[in-house]
């Protein structure tokens, strides 16, 4: 178990930890140079997802509407074109 612990964080806990703390410290001390807030970072990736998540499905409302717009056309054309075929032969 052990094994598979150090395995997947990629070194001993202990060593892991130290790691991430000295690491969470630089870029909380570059993050305070920038003038950058915890909650900045959590307000623009909530923004972010909010936009995405319209982005996305507001596209998918404009993809049914181009198909009934096209259907209007295409439908028609496609039942005379039958019609005229069944017609003929």
């Amino acid at each position: 178990m052990s094994d598979r612990v150090t395995t997947f964080l990629g070194g001993s806990p202990l060593a892991v930890l130290v790691r991430l703390l000295v690491i969470s410290l630089l870029v909380g001390i570059l993050l305070s140079w920038f003038d950058v807030r915890p909650y900045e970072i959590v307000d623009w990736a909530s923004d972010f997802v909010r936009w995405a998540w319209r982005s996305v499905f507001g596209s998918l409302n404009r993809v049914v509407d181009y198909v009934l717009l096209g259907a209007a056309v295409v439908v028609p054309v496609f039942i005379v074109s039958r019609l005229l075929k069944t017609g003929r032969g």
